[in-house]
């Protein structure tokens, strides 16, 4: 079972153009990770609106605690946060009905 991790990211407004260029530089970080499984980053429709971010993972510990607890994730962490107001809120789905 692969579990999808969902999170909007509100980007501020502005700072698109940096954000996407970031997110480029980051995403290797990610990808390295013990049961990664690939990720989706989705442009929003509007201006304002989050960005949407699907990844998949073998579990939610993979997320958790596999990259959460990584030093890969603090590198991450420094590269996209400073473009969140606020914080996303991650949220986790399991199988497809």
């Amino acid at each position: 079972m692969a579990v999808i991790e969902h999170a909007l990211l509100p980007v501020r407004p502005g700072s698109e153009a940096d954000f996407e260029a970031a997110f480029a530089e980051a995403r290797p970080l990610i990808a390295a990770s013990p049961g990664f499984l690939g990720i989706e980053i989705r442009r929003p429709i509007g201006t304002g609106a989050p960005y949407l971010l699907l990844a998949r993972w073998r579990s939610v510990e993979d997320h958790r605690i596999g990259f959460r607890q990584s030093d890969r994730y603090r590198q991450w962490r420094a590269l996209l946060h400073p473009f969140y107001d606020p914080v996303p809120e991650v949220s986790y789905f399991g199988d497809e009905l």
